[in-house]
Parts: C-alpha cells; sequence; structure tokens
C-alpha cells in the first residue's frame, strides 16, 4: 500500500504507522487505571505493536540490504523479547529469576516443533514433498545445538554455584560464546555461503522476495516508527506484566506458561511470514526465518540478558529441569532425522507438532 507526502511516495501500509502512536497513547491512558477492559485492550495494542515492529525492521533491512539488514531485524526482535523479560523480571516476585529461561526454552520450542512442524505439514498437503539447501540447514542447526546446550542445560552441571545457576564469571563466559557463534552465523548466512541460504527456483514468482527496497524516505520513516514500536512494546511489557501473571495464576496454570505466552507474541509475526512462504513452496524462505529467529532468540538474548543481569544486579536461572531436556533434546533430534536429505513430507510435520502438543500439554499440566 502506498500514498504519497507531497511529491514522494510512501510504501507503507498505513495500519502500521496508526498502530504504535494508538498503542502510545494507550500506555498514557494507563495511569487513568481505567478498569479490566482497558487491559484486554493493551494487550492487543501489545500485540498490534510488536507485529508493526516487525514490519518495520523489514522495510529498513530491505532498504540497506545484506547483511546490515539481517541484523537489524534480529536486533529487533532481541529488543522485543528481552525488553519484554526484563520488564517482568524488573517486576520481581518470587518467580521473577526464571522468566528468561522460559521465555527462551518457549521460543525454541514453538520455532522447532510449532512453525517448523505447521511448514513442513502445510507443505507437504499442498506439494507432496518440498525441497531446500541442506548446507544450510546443517549450519542453523549446528549452531542451535551448541548454543542450547551451553545455556540451558550446561547450568544443571556446573558446580561454582549451587542450582541451575551460573556464577558471574560464567555467565559472562557463556553469554560471549553465544554472541560469538551467532555472529558467525549471520557472516555465514549472509556473506561467505549466502548459497546455502537462497531459496531454490520453483518456478513461481514471489513478488514480495524480489520487490524493489522502498525508497529512502519510506526507509526513514520506518526507521522511527521501528523505534517508536520497540519503546511502547516495552513500556506495554512492563505494564502489562502484573496482569498476565495474575491471569496464568487465575487459570490454575504454572507461571511458566508465562514465558509461552511472551515467546508467541514475539514469534507471532515471523511465524506468519514462515507459514505464507511454505504455502507458496518457498521452504527454505520458511527455514531460515525459523532457525534465524531460534539463533537470534538465544545467541542474542542470552547476551543481552546477561548484562541486565550484572548490572542490574538481577537474578537469573537459565538450567531447565528434566522434562525440558528432554522434549528439547528430542526436538533438535527430529529437526536433524526430518531435514537430513533435502526433501520434507507431511509425516515430519505431523510429528514435530505431535512434540510441539506435548509441550504445550505438559507445560499446562506438568
Amino acid at each position: 500500500m502506498t500514498f504519497s507526502i507531497g511529491s514522494t511516495k510512501i510504501q507503507l501500509p498505513k495500519r502500521f504507522l496508526i498502530l504504535p502512536i494508538i498503542a502510545w497513547i494507550g500506555y498514557a491512558g494507563n495511569y487513568l487505571n481505567p478498569g479490566n477492559f482497558y487491559v484486554y485492550m493493551l494487550g492487543a495494542l501489545l500485540i498490534g505493536s510488536v507485529i508493526s515492529a516487525v514490519h518495520h525492521a523489514e522495510v529498513v533491512a530491505h532498504r540497506v540490504g545484506e547483511p546490515l539488514g539481517t541484523l537489524i531485524l534480529a536486533l529487533s526482535v532481541t529488543v522485543i523479547e528481552a525488553g519484554l523479560i526484563i520488564s517482568l523480571m524488573l517486576a520481581g516476585g518470587p518467580d521473577a529469576s526464571v522468566y528468561a529461561r522460559d521465555t527462551i526454552f518457549a521460543a525454541i520450542m514453538i520455532i522447532l516443533t510449532g512453525i517448523v512442524g505447521i511448514c513442513l505439514l502445510v507443505g507437504g498437503v499442498k506439494y507432496m514433498e518440498q525441497n531446500f539447501v541442506l548446507s544450510g540447514v546443517n549450519t542453523a542447526l549446528v549452531g542451535l545445538t551448541v548454543i542450547i546446550m551451553l545455556s540451558l542445560i550446561l547450568p544443571n552441571l556446573t558446580v561454582s554455584e549451587p542450582g541451575p545457576y551460573f556464577n558471574n564469571s560464567q555467565l559472562i563466559f557463556v553469554a560471549t560464546v553465544t554472541l560469538v557463534i551467532y555472529l558467525t552465523f549471520v557472516l555465514v548466512q549472509t556473506v561467505r555461503h549466502r548459497d546455502y541460504f537462497l531459496p531454490q527456483d520453483t518456478g513461481d514468482v514471489d513478488n514480495d522476495d524480489h520487490a524493489d527496497p522502498p525508497n529512502k524516505t519510506t526507509a526513514w520513516i520506518s526507521l522511527v516508527f521501528l523505534l517508536l514500536s520497540l519503546g511502547v512494546v516495552i513500556l506495554l511489557g512492563k505494564a502489562l506484566s502484573h496482569d498476565i501473571e495474575a491471569a496464568v495464576v487465575h487459570l490454575g496454570a504454572p507461571k511458566t506458561l508465562v514465558g509461552v505466552i511472551i515467546a508467541g507474541i514475539v514469534l507471532l509475526p515471523e511465524g506468519i511470514a514462515a507459514y505464507r512462504a511454505a504455502r507458496k513452496d518457498r521452504l527454505q524462505t520458511s527455514l531460515n526465518l525459523a532457525f534465524g529467529s531460534a539463533m537470534a532468540s538465544v545467541g542474542l538474548t542470552i547476551p543481552t540478558i546477561a548484562v541486565a543481569s550484572l548490572v542490574l544486579e538481577l537474578p537469573v536461572t537459565l538450567g531447565i529441569d528434566t522434562k525440558s531436556m528432554v522434549l528439547v533434546v528430542m526436538a533438535i533430534f527430529i529437526n536433524m532425522l526430518s531435514l537430513s536429505n533435502g526433501k520434507t513430507n507431511i509425516m515430519q510435520g505431523i510429528v514435530l507438532l505431535v512434540l510441539f502438543a506435548t509441550y504445550l500439554f505438559t507445560t499446562i499440566i506438568p
């Protein structure tokens, strides 16, 4: 959708310009304590602002090109995820230290079993089989496996601190190596081996993927609204933190569900984009979005949370329990088996979605 300012065409949907402004107004109105209905409205504005932020990040990324564009998009998603996590941690409470772990683990499970599963199922139903470049998927899974094990499982095995915790030195080390692995992945994806991640030509023309970059004015407007969207997402997350916790407790569900809710909000835009790509027989694009989001969810969020923990003196728990270790190892293993030969069908999609359902069920009824 385009509109004009003077003689300059602005290539942006108006809803993504209006939503952040309404969200800021809604956040300001929260100080009047308007009641429970207003909380639901703020929740809707939070989701809308997340979608707006990711859209504007994609516009800016398309304008600046690779590899900077990929970093801008990943950093934007990380700001949203880390901002919501830190908002909940600052709100305090007995479970504040586990929100980082729960959200990162939820993001990994949603991506590896939910998003990848639905993409494989939808693509398999519509096209029987779909192809992708095996080298790119292997590159992502190698890096993702290491940073998951280091950040979520290793804390259970160290002995410097009792329980599933890192001491400060260990936290700094793990944050550093996860960041190194993520940045190396970005270098491989965008510079050294771009061909590993390029969609295969299926004969279909996807105008979205081959569209010309937006003009400079559009990119600057998107940058401004990206900052506005990110700011209001963090503030709304902080304002709604107690309501999210209260809603989970009211449902009688474990507070682990709070992490699932945060991860679901953050990953909603990327999940929709991956689903649409799979329906267009562009599974490579779907997998790039999924695994790129997973790498950023750990490789950038862990260092960000580590810095916040040390600077703000916030306790952070990273080690997951035995049940979660079994689920995440199964998710990685099934992905490696399902994506081992460059072709997929509905069987892999069904198996991953069953594992996703198992994760959700055992989160609500542990």
